[in-house]
């Protein structure tokens, strides 16, 4: 009982902090409004194609690369793709060089060469990709031929069988983050982290009020005010984060998939981590170099962990720098929540977190009791 009415008066005196309040629901979601629209290019998941034109030349006196080959033009044209032969004294080199075509092929004796327009690489590669096909299926076709004469005529035809010459598949093509989603999830995390500022200040804050002395002398065990203290902060910070979580949800229809109650298990053990790390730091350094201390790890970890923008994993030693932040387990379990309906990926992050917190309670619990005082 004494640590149900310990953890009251801590949730009741963090309301009377309307600063504190305002700055934990009005700081994440104007920063989820700015970055999610600013940014929403980035997130795109859609390009825009241009008019796409192949410049060809055939050099090699092979009937059936010729036939074989205008199949494949009168396919790609259906595709919106416009086929020119290069006339006599055309440097296709050089057109391809100067941005009138998007790409260029030499059909020869000796194979396909091919050279595309920089200026339109998205262009470029989409053709490089289908001039792959064609040739996979005429040299297919050209095996056929001198090693089982007889089936020869089946895989000439399925050669030239005008079909896809790219085939794109999905799992679950429509399932990707917008930039409003993205940020929804990293301002979420990012906030919840910020209450180990409130945990820095769970028995710093009787000391600077003067108030511990009375805490001291009332009838409940260290231990019922540690508890109570403890359950009362993370409470009051989690209630902020579901707040965010519930405002970018109807309010900016980011997508927080099915499973709410696993996505409450995962914010609910990142905001027990951040309450623990601030108190316990605020045991192991005293004064004013704790809150430095938990400032400086809250702007670092919310940086490197994706909070402002994505990192690139594959450059030189980020993927463990990232690894590091707490922001980046729960923003990824978060997103494989989300968007791949994996379950399973939340309980590593949900138990990183809970050992963490364990860690630092307990070392914080044992300080506190080595002390005559908070």
């Amino acid at each position: 009982m004494n640590i149900w009415n310990v953890a009251v008066k801590e949730i009741k005196s963090a309301l009377r902090e309307r600063r504190t309040l305002l700055f934990m629901l009005a700081f994440p979601i104007v920063l989820m409004l700015i970055l999610g629209t600013a940014l929403s290019n980035v997130f795109s998941s859609s390009a825009v194609v241009g008019e796409m034109q192949l410049l060809y030349k055939i050099t090699a006196d092979q009937p059936q690369l010729t036939q074989s080959w205008q199949i494949f033009a009168q396919e790609i044209e259906r595709q919106g793709i416009r086929t020119v032969p290069a006339e006599a004294g055309m440097n296709g080199r050089e057109l391809i060089q100067d941005g009138q075509y998007t790409s260029y092929v030499e059909l020869g004796g000796d194979g396909m060469k091919f050279y595309g327009n920089s200026r339109q690489s998205i262009e470029s590669n989409i053709l490089q990709g289908m001039l792959t096909a064609f040739a996979d299926r005429y040299n297919l076709a050209v095996s056929a031929i001198r090693s089982a004469p007889s089936e020869a005529e089946a895989v000439m035809a399925n050669a030239e069988d005008g079909g896809e010459f790219v085939n794109e598949t999905s799992l679950d093509p429509d399932k990707t983050p917008s930039s409003m989603d993205y940020y929804a999830i990293s301002m979420t995390t990012m906030i919840a982290l910020y209450a180990a500022m409130s945990g820095s200040f769970l028995f710093r804050s009787e000391r600077t009020r003067h108030t511990v002395i009375r805490l001291i002398a009332a009838p409940v065990s260290k231990g019922a005010l540690f508890a109570g203290k403890v359950i009362g902060c993370t409470a009051i910070n989690l209630l902020c984060v579901l707040l965010i979580v519930l405002v970018s949800k109807f309010a900016f229809q980011a997508d927080w998939g099915d499973h709410m109650g696993v996505l409450f298990l995962i914010l609910t053990s990142e905001v027990l981590l951040a309450v623990s790390l601030g108190l316990g730091v605020s045991y192991l350094v005293q004064g004013e170099k704790s809150r430095a201390i938990i400032m400086i790890f809250t702007q670092i970890a919310s940086f490197v962990g994706g909070a402002y923008f994505p990192f690139d994993e594959s450059a030189p030693g980020m993927g463990t720098v990232m690894n590091l932040s707490p922001i980046r387990w729960a923003n990824e379990a978060i997103m494989n929540l989300v968007y791949s309906n994996d379950i399973l990926a939340a309980w590593p992050a949900i138990g990183i977190n809970v050992a963490i917190a364990a860690a630092f309670l307990v070392v914080s619990a044992l300080i506190m009791r080595k002390r005559e005082a908070l």
